[in-house]
């Protein structure tokens, strides 16, 4: 299965947003690609979303984390931890064979209805990526995060709840392509105009899973992957 994992700037993106990719005839919703949301009723669901903008083959691994940091096992979406808390959640995933990094919409220009709405509702977005390692500026072979994104606050309580969890993870202002500061990026799209965004390289990605087809990475999930999700839920619960 060929997939895009790592990041594509606008310059090379084959859509200029969400709503041309979606305005294409060729393509078909269900087979091509596809929207997840879930929007809850709960005041405390409303003050974090949980995104992957570029999630099944495009940046492959970020579906799978995007549903378990909100609070829902990618598997059979059963609470995860039981009792919760769950988060909003919204993903566009690639569902081709092959070619699904023409599918990738930069974050900038990410002006999905549904995607907007849950930013704009929420005290903080956090929007979740995949990048190669040579983009990260590490060695072949790492496995890191980088965090970014306009709420250093956040980004502060990320990276150091990654970081005791045993996760490399640092500070992604120094690449810019990859830092997510933009106001226009969807992660920064929200009442308070910031959020965080984290970019995880592709081996770490693929460690998280003992299969790597879109079919079978909500099924075999290993340690690091909950290891990352429980980090990030302890940042949003710490977050204010």
């Amino acid at each position: 299965m060929t997939t895009h994992t790592g990041y594509a700037s606008a310059s090379f993106d084959t859509y200029v947003s969400n709503t041309a990719l979606y305005a294409d005839t060729t393509l078909v919703e269900g087979t091509d690609y596809a929207r997840r949301f879930r929007r809850h009723a709960a005041a405390r669901s409303t003050d974090t979303v949980v995104i992957a903008p570029h999630g099944g083959g495009i940046e492959a691994g970020t579906s799978e984390l995007c549903l378990a940091v909100a609070g829902y096992h990618p598997a059979d979406l059963a609470p995860t931890p039981a009792g919760g808390p769950v988060y909003d959640y919204w993903m566009f995933e690639g569902l081709r064979v092959t070619g699904n990094g023409a599918l990738h919409v930069t974050s900038t220009r990410c002006d999905d209805p549904v995607a907007r709405s849950l930013a704009a509702r929420s005290l903080r977005v956090l929007s979740l990526h995949g990048c190669t390692a040579a983009q990260a500026g590490l060695p072949d072979g790492a496995e890191a995060v980088l965090v970014g994104g306009a709420d250093t606050a956040f980004a502060g309580q990320l990276t150091a709840a990654l970081t005791a969890a045993g996760i490399h993870a640092f500070d992604a202002s120094e690449r810019k392509e990859l830092a997510g500061l933009s106001p226009a990026n969807i992660c920064n799209r929200t009442r308070r105009g910031r959020g965080a965004q984290l970019e995880m390289t592709a081996p770490l990605r693929t460690a998280m899973f003992a299969t790597g087809t879109g079919a079978g990475r909500k099924h075999t999930t290993r340690p690091v992957f909950w290891r990352l999700v429980a980090a990030a839920r302890a940042a949003i619960a710490a977050a204010s």
